[in-house]
């Protein structure tokens, strides 16, 4: 498992999966958001203190080399960005939410909503882009993506 770094790009060695031969896709991302957190009461007041984190999976990424090019690369990327940026709406939403002694389904409750709008907004950037076969659109969405995550402070918790 890879955390997600501004500074470091995925590269076609990070994708260490195997694929299916009735596989029609060039490549695929695995990635996704996680969270822990624990808590504590002090002056009959709870405090959860989170870490939520975005993720690549390597061992469940895979690409086909001689269908795979840069411009694959930069659209498998942004999957992950995409992740990050949902990792980071799930922790503002977190800070600003007033938790009660449930926090733990509360907190799943938010985990899971996040989740199907990450995958909601995943497949709209497949479908948008048509998996990178639409280089115009491809390009405004990697503007759009890279304005989004220098907007969102990638605060921890």
């Amino acid at each position: 498992m890879m955390l997600w770094d501004a500074d470091r790009k995925l590269q076609w060695s990070d994708f260490k999966g195997s694929y299916f031969k009735t596989e029609w896709a060039a490549a695929t991302t695995a990635s996704g958001i996680s969270y822990s957190f624990s808590s504590y009461t002090k002056d009959n007041q709870l405090y959860l203190d989170f870490l939520v984190q975005s993720e690549f999976y390597p061992d469940k990424s895979w690409y086909r080399p001689e269908l795979c090019d840069s411009i694959i690369l930069s659209h498998e990327q942004l999957h992950f960005d995409i992740s990050e940026l949902y990792a980071r709406k799930m922790r503002e939403q977190l800070a600003k939410t007033q938790f009660t002694m449930d926090a733990k389904a509360e907190v799943r409750a938010i985990y899971k909503s996040v989740l199907k709008e990450l995958s909601n907004f995943q497949n709209k950037y497949d479908r948008e882009t048509n998996f990178s076969r639409d280089l115009q659109k491809q390009l405004l969405w990697n503007k759009q993506i890279e304005a989004a995550l220098k907007e969102e402070k990638p605060s921890q918790n």
